[in-house]
């Protein structure tokens, strides 16, 4: 009897130590810095513009229920496409298994668990991710961003001084104070149009919240936080003609000292492109919504002019805006989703490029829905009480645009498609 119970004893004791592993706390160092430092890292490190290190046990643990809460509402990582609608590059999205595993992990008090099974720190570049640049370009002096009040959207024009035509495989933005910086983006102006607008500045600069209040040439490049620059792909090169001037658009976001900022943007020259690349800006000046309008639809289309590959898609408002789609109709009836945010946020826009480039043949229709909530219950209106918005440049207007990157078999044919795109249709 006695080997029996001892029997009995030692099947129930292995089945309570099994249930209890089946069961056991997920801890930092196996299941939680991995997700951390593939996903949140970027951001989420000294000098970067994230509030806070996740790098380490002692930064995470203490913000164990704050980093459950962000990823499950997700907020975080701020990436705002939805998935199966396009295919991304560098989606910073986690699974449903990541999310409910750190939830676990912060509901169980957060446990450090066995050193040894932690992963190694990611390690980031220093400097120039692309190299060193064959040109650098800078602002003219060191901008002022205020301790508070609203963010500021400054334009820097850079004048090149080109005598001949250059061509640019790659651009790299480096900001020099990531504290405030929060975005640029790069656009080109072989016109002068931004010297006109910043002549009565004294450091070459002025502000353009919403775009550079200009119709640019193209666009050159961005940044965003947790953003890698692009590498260049052979046979694309943007071409820069004589006499052209870079115009850098900066978000800033006051930090809640004074502070300054002095930019810079690394530029890779290259051979005469052999594919092209083409710019079509589609969106509505028609914009007018009512106070209180919780449910405010613009819509707009046009018809491709001709074959191409769609590379990237930048959609783009203001703070109203709830929901955005970008919807491809094809000749031959079909459609194909080309990008869905349903919780669109003026703080964390960005360009999106496709993993493999979107075949669309001539004929395809392009078109954007955006929703608009001017209503009490938006969170994001800066009205209260909700005041009538209409279409403009300024924090309190709205806009309603998309930028889509297409590619061409040759640079000529790019010229082409862009020249029929400007044609009315």
């Amino acid at each position: 009897m006695r080997l029996i119970a001892a029997f009995i004893v030692a099947i129930l004791t292995g089945i309570t130590i099994c249930a209890a592993g089946a069961d056991a706390a997920p801890t930092y160092n196996k299941d939680i810095a991995p997700i951390l430092y593939s996903n949140c890292a970027t951001c989420h490190r000294p000098g970067e513009v994230a509030p806070f290190s996740l790098l380490t046990y002692q930064d995470t643990a203490k913000r164990a229920r704050l980093i459950a809460d962000l990823t499950g509402a997700h907020v975080m990582p701020p990436w705002k496409a939805e998935p199966g609608y396009g295919d991304f590059k560098d989606a910073r999205r986690l699974t449903d298994a990541q999310i409910a595993l750190i939830a676990k992990w912060a509901s169980s008090g957060a446990p450090e668990g066995d050193p040894a099974a932690k992963p190694t720190p990611p390690t980031f570049t220093g400097g120039w991710q692309l190299g060193q640049p064959d040109r650098v370009v800078t602002a003219a002096a060191k901008f002022a961003v205020p301790a508070d009040g609203p963010d500021q959207f400054r334009c820097f024009v850079i004048p090149l001084n080109l005598d001949h035509d250059v061509y640019v495989a790659a651009t790299e933005f480096r900001p020099d104070n990531r504290r405030t910086v929060h975005h640029a983006l790069v656009f080109t102006d072989p016109l002068g149009q931004a010297r006109k607008l910043s002549a009565d500045s004294p450091d070459g600069s002025y502000p353009c919240f919403g775009g550079p209040g200009f119709f640019p040439a193209g666009l050159g490049g961005g940044w965003a936080p947790g953003s890698v620059p692009v590498k260049p792909t052979p046979g694309y090169a943007l071409t820069l003609r004589k006499g052209t001037d870079l115009v850098i658009q900066i978000h800033y976001h006051p930090d809640g000292k004074p502070e300054q900022d002095q930019s810079s943007l690394g530029l890779f020259f290259t051979d005469p492109p052999t594919k092209g690349r083409a710019l079509m800006i589609l969106g509505t000046r028609d914009i007018d919504i009512a106070p209180g309008d919780s449910h405010y639809v613009i819509k707009k289309s046009m018809q491709l002019p001709g074959d191409a590959a769609l590379l990237r898609i930048t959609p783009h408002a203001h703070y109203l805006c709830k929901d955005m789609k970008v919807t491809a109709y094809l000749p031959d009836g079909t459609d194909k989703p080309l990008i869905w945010i349903r919780d669109w946020d003026f703080n964390w826009q960005g360009a999106y490029s496709y993993t493999t480039p979107v075949p669309l043949p001539k004929g395809t229709r392009i078109e954007m829905q955006y929703t608009y909530d001017n209503s009490e219950s938006n969170p994001r209106n800066p009205a209260h009480p909700p005041v009538r918005v209409t279409y403009g440049e300024q924090t309190t207007n709205e806009m309603g645009l998309v930028f889509l990157s297409f590619a061409l078999p040759t640079p000529a044919d790019a010229i082409e498609f862009q020249r029929a795109l400007l044609r009315p249709q």
